[in-house]
């Protein structure tokens, strides 16, 4: 965890270095959906449901960035006042190939970084929560179509895994993305 710490604060003072200056900042969100995969002990589980992701970062130039977001990959309502949630949080590395003229047009891309899986069982009636964590590599692929320098739609897959007590967890995410650059 502390590798994770050093990795994400080191990428945080790189981008407000004088020669980081030159690129821009950014803001991302993402709807769409997860399929998450469940296995213990031989026995396996697969559902899907919908996912929100909200993140940010800096493009040092058009090509490299560094990112970070937080999101809803999973909510179930269990019965009774009880909800299961599965919530990611992660820093991470951003390229990207652009096929237009300068910032603009086609791209195509790919990120991975560091994401933290919180699985979360809360019980509203006596107000109990109880989580798991995970902290495991997380890596995506997306292509989309920047419309000017500032903004851009694109398509993502993205990939996480947790294993919380024995039981392994992946979830392969699906969204439309919209990008705010400033």
């Amino acid at each position: 965890m502390n590798k994770t710490l050093i990795l994400a604060g080191t990428l945080a003072l790189a981008a407000f270095s004088s020669q980081a200056m030159a690129g821009q900042a950014f803001v991302r969100a993402e709807a769409g959906f997860s399929d998450i995969d469940v296995s213990y002990g031989g026995y396996r589980e697969s559902e899907d449901d919908s996912s929100g992701v909200i993140g940010g970062g800096y493009w040092f130039n058009p090509n490299f960035a560094v990112e970070g977001h937080v999101g809803s990959l999973y909510n179930k309502y269990l019965g009774y006042d009880e909800e299961l949630d599965l919530v990611t949080v992660g820093v991470g590395v951003v390229g990207k190939k652009h096929f237009g003229n300068g910032s603009t047009g086609l791209f195509v891309g790919g990120r991975a970084g560091i994401a933290r899986l919180t699985a979360q069982v809360r019980e509203d009636t006596f107000d109990v929560v109880e989580d798991e964590t995970s902290v495991k590599p997380y890596y995506g692929v997306f292509g989309g179509y920047d419309f000017n320098r500032n903004w851009g739609l694109s398509l993502n897959y993205d990939r996480r895994k947790a294993n919380f007590d024995g039981i392994d967890v992946k979830v392969d995410t699906f969204s439309v993305g919209g990008e705010y650059r400033f």
